[in-house]
C-alpha cells in the first residue's frame, strides 16, 4: 500500500494484522473467508501474534475501526479477481459476454457461482502490499496535511485499492492497468486546496464554491477507466483500422521504452495524419501489453456513443479554449501532475490536429508547458518524450481534407460521420508503419535551455500561462526536436515516390517507363543516404511500378490511359491535393537537396566561385522562407547538412574547389533535380498570398479569413493561366502558412509607410524564385518530352 511494487514481506514478528476487504458479493465474501481460513495468511513471513481482524474496504468502516486504534497493526488489502474466458489470444471481454448481462472482469452473484464451479481457473483471490497503519498515517500527514479520522480513512481506503490494482496487473498484464480514485485524490489534496483557496480570493467566490466547481470540472476532465470498457473499446475500435492497414512496426524497440517506464512516465508524441492514428498505435501497445496512454483529445470526439466509453478507457477530452476559468485550468495542471507523478503515460497530437498536407505542422506548446510546470515544482523527477511516426501508405479520408483545403467547411464528426468512415475503412489501404524516435529526457532540455527547476515560485503563483522567454524558447526547441526525431524515423513509402514523380512533370503523362526513369535515382539517394523506407523496394521492378500504379488507380489518385500503344499514367483531375499529402509524407528527406540546387543556380547566375562558401546565404534565405512549412537545424548545422549534400554531388569537391559551370554540369549529369519536385508548391503558395498582399492599401486592415479565400480563387486563375504549376499549390493550409510568413516579415498588419513597397518587394522575390525553380525543372531529364521514334 505504499505505492511501489514490491514482493517481500516482513521478516520479523508481524504482530497484529486487519484485512481490509473489498468485496461486494456473498459469493466473494464466502471466497474470502475460504481464503483465510486455509491460512493462506500464514504466508506473510513472520510470526503473527493473533488471529488477523477481518474489515470491509470502505471509508467508513475503516474510519472507525482503524482510525483511533493506538497499537500499529500490518493492513493487508484483499479482494477476488474475475477473469474472461480463455481465448485464443489472450484473456479479454468482448460485447458477446454481456448477452448475459453480466460484466466477465465484474459478474453478478449468479455469474460468480457457476464461475467458481465450472471455471475455478477464472477466480483467484488476491492481496496488495501490506502497510504498517503508523506508515499510512505518516504519508497522509505528508499528503493531506491532516489526520482527520475520515480524510485517514479516505485515504487508507485508496491505498488500498491501488494496491489491489497493482496485484492485479501482475496477473492480466500492464495493459490494464488504471488509475482510481483519482478526482477523490486530487480535491483531498491540501497544495490543491490551497491553490483554490488563492483563485476564489482572487476571483472573489466562496471556497465552497471553488471547490465545488472544481469538483465538477474533474468529473468532465478524469478518465474513469475500466478494464471492461477497455476491452469493448479496443473491439469497437477495432474494425475502423484493422481491415483497412497492415501494420509494420518493431515490437523490440517497446523493450527499450518498457525499461524507461518502470522509472519515469513516458508521454508519446506522434505525427497525426488520420482520424485513426490513435487506434492504431494503442491497438499495437495493448498487443504487446504496455500500458495503455492516456489519450488527451479535443471535444469534437466526445459525442455519444463513442465519447462515454473512449472516456472510461482513457480518452481525455479537454476543452479547446479554457477561456478565464482558472479553476479549470488548474484542475488540468493538477491532472496532468497527479498522472505523471503516479507513472501513467500520456499521449496527445502536437500539431494541434491532422495534418492537412501530409507533412508535420508547426507545434503547439500548451499541453507541454503543463508538464514542464509539473517538472518545475517537483512533482515528478523526469519526463520522457516519445517522438512517433505513423505513416499510412494510403488514406481514405483525404478526399475530405483535399475538399477542405479547396475551401470547402469542414463536417463535424457524429454518428452520421462515423457511420460513413467505418464503411470506408474496410477497403484494404496497405500498410502503416509505426516508428519510436530516440526518447528525449524533458528535464535535461529544460536545463540545457537555462530553465530553473528548483527555484520555482509557490504553487498558484505560476499558472501555465505565465511564460517566460527562456521557458517559452526551451518548450519550442523541445517541441522542434520532437518534430525532427519523428521526421527522422518516418519512412518513404511507394506511393509516395510515385506522387512525387507524376507531380512533378507539367500537364503530361507518363509510362511505366518514364515513371521508373525518374525513380530509379531518387532511389539511389534513398540508399546513399541510408533513409528509412516502407514498401518502396517494389519500385526496383517495372513489374511492381505497375502493381503500385494499379493501386493508386483503385483509389482514384491516378488515371491511366490504355487505349494507345502501351497506358500512361497521371494525377487524376481534382486529386492533386490527395497525391501531394502522399507526396509531402516523405517530402523532408529531399528538402536541403531542393535547396542545394536553387543555390547552385544561383551560384551560377551571379557568377559566384564556390556555391556553398560563397553562396549559400542564398539557400538559407530560402530557408527563412519555409520555416514556417518545414523543420530546420540551427545555421551551423545547416551549413554542414548543405555541404554533406555538396559532397553527394561531388565528393572531391571540398579538395578540389571546381568551378561552379563543373559543378552545374555534375548536377545536370547526376539525372536527380529536386527542387520542381518538393518546393515548388509551396512557394506558388507564398507567391499568390504575396500578390495578394501586394494589391492591397498599405492603410487597409486585412480581413485574413477574406484574403485566403480570395487566394483560392485567384490561385485557381494563376493554374489555368500556367503561372502555378499545379492545383497542389491551391490549399488553404498552404495559404495560412504563407500568411503567417508574411506576418512575421511585418507585412500584414503595419503602421509602416514603406510596408506597400515591402510587399511588393516581397512578391517580386517570390517571383524569381518561382523562375528559378522553372529552370530546375529544365534541367530534369525526365521532364524532357519523347518525340516520335524517341524511346524514354
Amino acid at each position: 500500500m505504499n505505492g511501489v511494487d514490491n514482493d517481500s514481506a516482513p521478516s520479523a514478528e508481524v504482530g497484529p494484522v486487519v484485512f481490509l476487504a473489498d468485496v461486494r458479493t456473498r459469493v466473494e465474501r464466502e471466497l474470502v473467508e475460504r481464503w483465510l481460513d486455509e491460512g493462506n495468511w500464514e504466508k506473510l513471513n513472520g510470526t503473527v501474534s493473533e488471529r488477523p481482524s477481518r474489515l470491509l474496504l470502505e471509508a467508513s468502516k475503516i474510519a472507525g475501526a482503524l482510525a483511533g486504534r493506538t497499537d500499529d497493526p500490518l493492513v493487508v488489502p484483499v479482494r477476488v479477481a474475475w477473469f474472461p474466458p480463455e481465448r485464443e489470444d489472450g484473456r479479454y471481454a468482448r460485447w458477446s459476454d454481456l448477452l448475459t448481462f453480466t460484466n466477465p472482469r465484474n459478474p453478478n452473484v449468479v455469474a460468480q457461482r457457476k464461475i467458481v464451479q465450472r471455471s475455478p481457473e477464472r477466480v483467484q483471490v488476491l492481496t496488495g502490499e501490506p502497510a504498517r497503519l503508523s506508515e499510512l498515517r505518516r504519508r497522509h500527514r505528508r499528503e493531506a496535511g491532516e489526520v482527520g479520522p475520515q480524510s485517514l480513512a479516505r485515504y487508507i481506503h485508496r491505498s488500498a485499492v491501488v494496491a489491489l490494482e497493482r496485484s492485479e496487473r501482475l496477473v492480466i498484464g500492464d495493459r490494464y492497468k488504471v488509475p482510481r480514485l483519482v478526482a477523490e485524490q486530487i480535491l483531498d489534496s491540501a497544495a490543491f486546496q490551497r491553490r483554490l483557496k488563492g483563485v476564489a480570493d482572487n476571483t472573489g467566490i466562496s471556497f465552497k464554491e471553488a471547490f465545488d466547481h472544481a469538483r465538477d470540472c474533474l468529473r468532465e476532465l478524469v478518465a474513469v477507466q475500466s478494464r471492461l470498457a477497455t476491452d469493448l473499446f479496443s473491439q469497437t475500435m477495432r474494425p475502423l483500422h484493422a481491415s483497412a492497414w497492415t501494420v509494420h512496426a518493431d515490437s523490440s524497440q517497446l523493450e527499450t521504452l518498457r525499461k524507461i517506464n518502470r522509472e519515469l512516465p513516458l508521454i508519446f508524441l506522434p505525427s497525426h495524419r488520420s482520424y485513426a492514428d490513435a487506434l492504431v498505435l494503442n491497438d499495437f501497445l495493448a498487443r504487446h501489453d504496455f500500458p495503455r496512454n492516456h489519450i488527451l483529445g479535443g471535444a469534437n470526439l466526445s459525442f455519444w456513443p463513442v465519447g462515454p466509453l473512449a472516456k472510461r478507457a482513457g480518452t481525455v477530452f479537454i476543452r479547446r479554449s479554457f477561456g478565464d476559468d482558472e479553476i479549470y485550468k488548474a484542475c488540468v495542471e493538477e491532472y496532468f501532475a497527479y498522472l505523471l507523478s503516479k507513472r501513467f503515460n500520456l499521449e496527445w497530437y502536437f500539431e494541434g490536429g491532422r495534418s492537412r498536407t501530409g507533412k508535420l505542422r508547426p507545434p503547439r506548446y500548451g499541453l507541454l508547458n503543463y508538464v514542464a510546470s509539473a517538472l518545475r515544482v517537483g512533482r515528478v523527477k523526469d519526463v520522457v518524450i516519445i517522438p512517433v511516426s505513423i505513416a499510412y501508405e494510403r488514406l481514405h479520408e483525404l478526399d475530405a481534407i483535399a475538399d477542405e483545403q479547396r475551401g470547402g467547411k469542414k463536417k463535424p464528426e457524429g454518428l452520421t460521420w462515423l457511420a460513413k468512415y467505418a464503411k470506408a475503412q474496410r477497403l484494404l489501404a496497405g500498410s502503416v508503419y509505426i516508428r519510436f524516435g530516440a526518447p528525449l529526457s524533458m528535464r535535461d532540455r529544460l536545463l540545457s535551455a537555462g530553465d530553473s527547476l528548483e527555484a520555482v515560485q509557490p504553487r498558484g503563483e505560476e499558472g501555465p500561462g505565465e511564460r517566460s522567454g527562456a521557458k517559452r524558447k526551451a518548450l519550442q526547441k523541445l517541441a522542434f526536436e520532437v518534430a525532427v526525431g519523428i521526421n527522422r524515423v518516418t519512412p518513404i513509402t511507394a506511393n509516395s515516390l510515385v506522387t512525387l514523380s507524376l507531380l512533378g512533370v507539367r500537364d503530361r503523362a507518363l509510362t511505366v517507363g518514364e515513371v521508373s526513369a525518374a525513380i530509379e535515382p531518387v532511389l539511389s539517394y534513398i540508399s546513399r543516404r541510408n533513409i528509412p523506407t516502407g514498401n518502396v523496394g517494389v519500385l526496383r521492378s517495372q513489374s511492381g511500378l505497375r502493381a503500385v500504379l494499379a493501386e493508386l488507380t483503385a483509389a482514384g489518385v491516378v488515371t491511366t490511359y490504355s487505349e494507345g500503344l502501351e497506358p500512361v499514367f497521371s494525377i487524376e483531375p481534382g486529386q492533386h491535393l490527395v497525391a501531394a499529402f502522399y507526396r509531402n509524407s516523405g517530402i523532408h528527406w529531399f528538402v536541403n537537396r531542393a535547396l542545394l540546387e536553387l543555390a547552385i543556380l544561383d551560384a551560377a547566375e551571379a557568377g559566384f566561385v564556390d556555391p556553398i562558401r560563397d553562396g549559400w546565404s542564398y539557400a538559407n534565405n530560402l530557408r527563412t522562407l519555409l520555416k514556417f512549412e518545414f523543420f530546420f537545424p540551427e545555421r551551423d548545422n545547416f551549413v554542414q547538412e548543405m555541404t554533406e549534400e555538396m559532397l553527394i554531388i561531388d565528393p572531391q569537391w571540398k579538395e578540389r574547389k571546381p568551378p561552379i559551370e563543373e559543378i552545374l554540369e555534375r548536377l545536370e549529369q547526376s539525372g536527380f533535380i529536386m527542387a520542381h519536385r518538393v518546393l515548388r508548391s509551396f512557394f506558388d503558395a507564398q507567391l499568390v498570398v504575396a500578390e495578394r498582399l501586394a494589391a492591397r492599401n498599405s492603410y487597409d486592415r486585412i480581413d485574413r479569413d477574406a484574403l485566403l479565400s480570395e487566394c483560392v480563387k485567384v490561385g485557381q486563375q494563376m493554374v489555368l493561366q500556367a503561372r502555378l504549376h499545379g492545383p497542389e499549390s491551391i490549399s488553404t493550409e498552404l495559404f495560412s502558412s504563407a500568411l503567417k510568413l508574411a506576418d512575421n516579415l511585418g507585412l500584414v498588419e503595419s503602421d509602416s509607410t514603406e510596408v506597400g513597397r515591402d510587399r511588393r518587394r516581397f512578391a517580386a522575390g517570390l517571383g524569381a524564385i518561382v523562375e528559378r525553380i522553372r529552370v530546375a525543372e529544365a534541367l530534369d531529364p525526365s521532364n524532357r518530352k519523347v518525340l516520335p521514334g524517341e524511346y524514354p
